[in-house]
């Protein structure tokens, strides 16, 4: 935009440069025309003194011929008032140049003294517009400057606003984000715990349930092996009554006490059968609040 000014501003500029060369130059034909009238005037004034002097000149020969008294004086006289008449035309012809070009002259200078004040009402008038011009692009360089302040101010005013919400948005995110986490890492110990919670009850359950399992099968085996002892014991209670004989009977029952793997035996194939009973009587005992008779006929066997 600033190039386009600039390109519609020269040419103004070029043709008032223009026409103050011109001006100058009308002034300088003007003095030369002035100068040029008055040389005329001078050379016209000449022409009118000779024939001023002719005029005076041919007066007198008619004078002097009319003082003769010959009879040829009539005819110059005649002749002498016959030039004198041509004279004086002559010198009125220059009398009346040197009049008309006097008052051209005077024209002349009259036109360059109207010219000149009139340039110089121009150049004064001129000057005022400048003046005016130049006060006028002050006044909006001025205005300019200041609305190019109160624009700056404004941008900065506005910029400091939009860093200062940008400051407290980056601060909200941040705020939530650390909210967000802290949540997150509060639901997470929760769940940790809760699940150290379950792993730690399903263990203790498996450990219940492995001890207790544990307990049904010692129980069970007792109770099989207390059952093979039962049945010896009774067998051996008549036998308990003749006294003389019981190191006899003790002796020959000893082989019999070899059998026991053959008992061992039968206790080991019956566990399997044996591990679902104990599990309704164990529960059965813990319920009522008592202890499973599991090693009561171990005593006497031993």
């Amino acid at each position: 935009m600033a190039a386009r000014k600039q390109t519609a501003v020269n040419p103004v500029a070029g043709l008032e440069q223009q026409l103050a060369a011109l001006k100058t130059q009308l002034a300088k034909a003007r003095a030369a025309h002035a100068a040029d009238a008055q040389k005329s005037i001078a050379g016209l004034v000449k022409e009118a003194a000779k024939a001023g002097a002719a005029l005076k000149a041919a007066q007198g020969k008619v004078a002097a011929a009319g003082k003769k008294k010959t009879p040829g004086s009539a005819k110059l006289v005649s002749s002498a008032k016959a030039e004198v008449a041509s004279a004086k035309k002559v010198a009125d012809s220059a009398k009346a140049a040197v009049a008309n070009a006097k008052k051209e002259v005077a024209a002349i200078k009259s036109a360059n003294k109207l010219a000149a004040a009139h340039d110089k009402a121009v150049a004064k008038a001129e000057g005022a517009v400048a003046k005016r011009l130049r006060a006028a692009d002050k006044k909006t360089a001025a205005k300019n400057k200041v609305a190019a302040k109160k624009a700056a101010v404004k941008a900065k005013l506005a910029a400091k606003k939009s860093a200062v919400k940008a400051k407290a948005a980056d601060k909200k995110r941040a705020l939530k984000a650390k909210a967000t986490a802290k949540k997150a890492a509060a639901k997470k110990k929760v769940a940790d715990r809760k699940a150290s919670l379950r792993a730690k009850a399903a263990a203790k359950k498996t450990a219940a349930r492995d001890k207790a399992a544990a307990k049904r099968n010692a129980a069970a085996a007792k109770r099989a092996a207390a059952k093979p002892a039962k049945k010896a014991v009774a067998k051996k209670a008549p036998a308990a009554k003749k006294a003389p004989a019981a190191k006899k009977a003790v002796a020959k029952k000893a082989p019999a006490a070899k059998k026991a793997p053959a008992a061992k035996k039968a206790v080991a194939k019956k566990a399997p059968a044996a591990k679902k009973a104990p599990a309704k009587s164990a529960a059965t005992a813990s319920k009522r609040g008592r202890k499973p008779k599991a090693a009561v006929a171990a005593t006497p066997a031993a």
